[in-house]
């Protein structure tokens, strides 16, 4: 049973009912609050249930009622001690860790989104909000298969070993060690049987520290001393005795998990109690390559080890001949009845350009796989394990279930290639990893535009033999050229690939609608940017395929231009003015939304000056009337048929940055007060059926570029403006 505490953080023995230092009646000290199902957290988070409970806290499963009820996790720490100085310095601790965990943005580690400061029932508790992986622990795995008498094969373990380094290699970078690399915080998730790494040790050291150092109120702490983490056999020697870690010590902690998994066994029962060595060659046999790469990894002087992930994976690769049986499975030998590109495996998932929930799209069907293995294989170097991210879990203990992973051990087909191939797919694997691309989404991608440049291709499975030679490097090229043209988009969009939903523009919409914007002028943006970076994409229906995943990307980080103010501008006249001029510069695809507050029955007269390779779209406030939409058009000369916020949108392109100037003159313009709703943002019963801001069916996608006489730009499909009043 844990201690009590009194509230000036005298230690008390259980059943205690008063404090054995000071005599204060314990029995009156506020007890842990009850956090059961159905309660609300921070009007946001709806606790569904407790899912784990370790040595900091609970660990509950909670809905976001903020991001459409998605499934998040909180992971709970009060302090036992509830003094000011205490609650001040776990929160100034905990502040800091939750800035480290922010800037892990990787498909492999899960999201951190806030840390939730909380009082309830006269307690402060401090939350970390992370996302969900509904899965499974590599231990977890590992008890089911020695239950049927297996282990993990080496093949497996390799696989594993090029998903997870990258990984490492990532947030070694950043200045983050791990510290509590085991079985236990490697989860393998469910949906699409990828690897996750979970649990950082950073949070538990901040728990250690608040309990060792900050518990006598007022005290002044020493400096910290380094605190001792990681588990008993996992963690390596030094880290264990004086705190102190490094990137080799995550990779002695990670060859320590290979082993167990390779052997069944724990650390405690692989090395010797006296010599304190490693002696797992007696329990498993591994290709020579492997074998030395662990020893090294497990060098008890870390001089001795590998500095760097990035050395590992470099001594991984450093000889094809002594590979384990198989990085990737065998693909099928092409037939004249086949046409896939790809192996078949059973952890190949399609990316999604729909929910989740979706039917798959039209050019889907279950008899068919979208991968060239010849051609991917060594191009994304981590095939089958890949890279995704949700939440962190730590403590859950998820219903086992068969392991997905084949047992058999397949033939290398990277063996087959000759170094100039290998050494070209090893370069795109580097490139899509550096842009945080998710691995499956591009082997999508790439198959849909190789497919559409070789339609007597498509489901055509490519060999691994010299005859498909000039095939495969096709295919390079083309998945070359791709990640070029994903180079543009944020490192926040191109990690979102594969992910997008319908969602997202519903979201989008009441974002751009709160600054009295709509989801047509953001469109428009959206579409400049995408057509910029593919123009053969220009009147085709592409949303339900891997290209509208891009075409979402593009007006994501739109969508961040417009709100941040760089792609938008509320155009204000002076006192006594009748007009307005603005100009700038438009960047290839760009382009940029004006508003202007003006009444009912006024005279507008405008003027654009550019090149025709700009276009000019403009809307009344309530959506309904497109005066111009992506029109070579100059002029404009009208009555204005409502009174609120008209949205001017120009964007570009050309190729090549173009100048332009915008003026815009009415009679006697008397904007509408920002503290008076207008039709815009607020709807009302007289003037339309239905709500603003609430996704109706106008987020089907639909062509919202429908040319007039004077436009040069084709339909394509993108989602239509919400009907406003």
């Amino acid at each position: 049973m844990n201690s009590i505490y009194c509230s000036k953080g005298h230690e008390n023995s259980p059943g205690s009912r008063f404090c054995l230092q000071c005599g204060e009646n314990l029995l009156d000290t506020p007890m842990n609050y009850s956090i059961q199902p159905g309660l609300t957290l921070g009007d946001r988070y709806v606790i569904l249930r407790q899912i784990g409970q370790g040595g900091f806290g609970r660990t509950y499963l909670a809905e976001d009622v903020n991001r459409f009820r998605e499934l998040c996790v909180l992971k709970e720490f009060s302090p036992q001690v509830q003094t000011a100085y205490v609650v001040q310095k776990a929160e100034e601790l905990f502040e800091r860790e939750a800035s480290v965990l922010y800037k892990l943005q990787h498909p492999q580690i899960p999201r951190f989104r806030e840390l939730l400061r909380m009082n309830l029932g006269g307690k402060e508790y401090l939350f970390l909000v992370q996302d969900y992986v509904e899965g499974e622990t590599y231990s977890s795995l590992l008890n089911a298969r020695i239950q049927r008498g297996l282990r993990f094969t080496e093949a497996e373990v390799r696989q594993l070993l090029l998903s997870i380094l990258p990984v490492l290699e990532y947030i070694h970078s950043l200045g983050v060690i791990h510290r509590d690399i085991s079985p236990d915080n490697l989860m393998l998730r469910t949906v699409d049987q990828l690897p996750v790494l979970i649990d950082f040790g950073g949070v538990k050291q901040v728990v250690a520290t608040v309990a060792s150092q900050y518990y006598q109120p007022g005290a002044v702490a020493p400096p910290p001393a380094p605190t001792l983490l990681g588990k008993i056999g996992f963690a390596p020697p030094e880290q264990m005795q004086t705190g102190m870690v490094s990137p080799h010590s995550d990779l002695y902690a990670l060859a320590a998990t290979m082993l167990v998994l390779l052997t069944g066994k724990q650390p405690q029962e692989l090395i010797d109690n006296y010599t304190l060595s490693w002696q797992w060659r007696r329990e498993v046999s591994l290709s020579q390559t492997l074998a030395q790469v662990l020893d090294k990894m497990l060098s008890v002087r870390p001089s001795d080890r590998y500095q760097s992930a990035r050395q590992v994976l470099q001594a991984l690769n450093q000889s094809p001949a002594n590979y384990p049986p198989t990085q990737y499975p065998t693909p099928p030998q092409p037939t004249s009845a086949t046409v896939a590109i790809s192996p078949s495996s059973p952890t190949l998932r399609e990316a999604k350009a729909t929910s989740p929930s979706s039917p798959p799209p039209p050019w889907w069907t279950p008899t068919k796989t979208f991968l060239a293995a010849a051609a991917v294989a060594g191009s994304v170097g981590l095939i089958w394990w890949g890279m995704n991210s949700s939440r962190d879990v730590g403590e859950v203990k998820p219903t086992p279930t068969a392991s997905p992973i084949p047992t058999e051990e397949p033939t290398d087909p990277l063996a087959q290639y000759s170094p100039a191939e290998r050494q070209r797919k090893e370069r795109l694997s580097d490139r899509r990893q550096q842009l945080g691309i998710d691995e499956k989404f591009y082997i999508n991608l790439v198959n849909q535009v190789f497919w559409d440049r070789n339609p007597s291709l498509r489901g055509r499975t490519l060999s691994n033999g010299t005859q498909d030679e000039s095939l495969r490097a096709e295919w390079d090229k083309t998945a070359s050229e791709l990640l070029e043209k994903l180079t543009p988009l944020s490192n926040k969009a191109r990690q979102k690939l594969g992910t997008y939903t319908t969602a997202e523009r519903a979201r989008w919409k009441l974002q751009v609608n709160k600054i009295n914007v709509g989801s047509r002028s953001l469109a428009d943006l959206g579409n400049a940017a995408f057509l910029s970076v593919f123009p053969e994409q220009r009147g085709k229906d592409f949303l339900n395929q891997p290209i509208g995943q891009v075409w979402y990307g593009f007006v994501s980080d739109r969508l961040s231009a417009i709100l941040d103010g760089s792609a938008f501008e509320k155009l204000v006249f002076d006192p006594g003015a009748t007009g307005k001029t603005v100009s700038g510069t438009l960047q290839p695809g760009g382009g940029k939304v004006f508003i202007a507050g003006l009444a009912k029955e006024q005279s507008l007269e405008l003027k654009l000056e550019a090149n025709s390779q700009v276009l000019l779209s403009v809307y009344s406030p309530s959506g309904k009337i497109q005066f111009l939409e992506d029109s070579t058009q100059r002029t404009l000369s009208t009555k204005l048929p409502e009174r609120g916020f008209y949205e001017f949108v120009v964007v570009s392109t050309a190729s090549k940055p173009v100048d332009y100037q915008l003026s815009i003159t009415v009679e006697n313009p008397t904007p509408p007060p920002l503290s008076t709703p207008t039709p815009t943002l607020t709807p009302t019963p007289t003037l339309t059926p239905t709500p603003t801001l609430t996704p109706t069916p106008t987020l089907t996608p639909t062509p919202i570029l429908t040319p007039t006489p004077t436009e040069t730009a084709t339909p394509i499909p993108t989602p239509a403006q919400e009907t406003t009043p």
